[in-house]
């Protein structure tokens, strides 16, 4: 039986409201991944998924988590959370694009390289943007080191990308 994909909206305010919820704290039905190299995409996964409510189930190029030992590599790593919401084509769940900084949304994601190069080595979730728009003025929810309503200038970043998520794609 053939499906149709429809595109439903992000909801944006659920999911900094989860962000917001457990920013100091550790949602007991996912592993706390501090000291397996860091908690920050696993819980920038859990906070796209509050405001999604779609995960994908394809084993190499999906987004999913039902334990510790089944669950993507995009759900907890950086790039792969790129790879997985800017580059592949199609499919259900979450999608997003590179945006400039005037683009980004609370519930969106920031990527930041503290080394350069294509790795990105941290996912912080954008909770709120002051006026006017500014590094200064985007606060953010992030897991290992634990911050809420942080400002971006707090980080020192050698190179910064802003995925701003479009909508959420999901069989009818």
């Amino acid at each position: 039986m053939y499906r149709d994909l429809i595109t439903l909206p992000y909801n944006r305010d659920r999911a900094a409201e989860y962000a917001h919820k457990w920013a100091y704290g550790r949602n007991p039905r996912y592993l706390n991944f501090e000291n397996l190299g860091g908690d920050c995409t696993n819980f920038a996964s859990q906070c796209i998924y509050s405001g999604s409510r779609v995960m994908n189930y394809n084993s190499v190029y999906g987004w999913y988590y039902t334990s510790s030992y089944d669950r993507t590599a995009s759900w907890t790593g950086v790039n792969y959370l790129y790879n997985f919401l800017v580059k592949r084509d199609g499919g259900v769940g979450p999608f997003a694009e590179e945006a400039d900084m005037k683009d980004a949304r609370s519930g969106d994601i920031v990527q930041l390289s503290f080394t350069g190069g294509e790795n990105f080595n941290h996912s912080p979730v954008i909770v709120k943007i002051n006026n006017p728009v500014s590094y200064g003025n985007i606060l953010v929810a992030a897991h290992t080191d634990d911050q809420d309503y942080y400002p971006l200038t707090g980080y020192e970043w050698v190179k910064i990308r802003f995925l701003h998520i479009l909508g959420v794609r999901q069989y009818r």
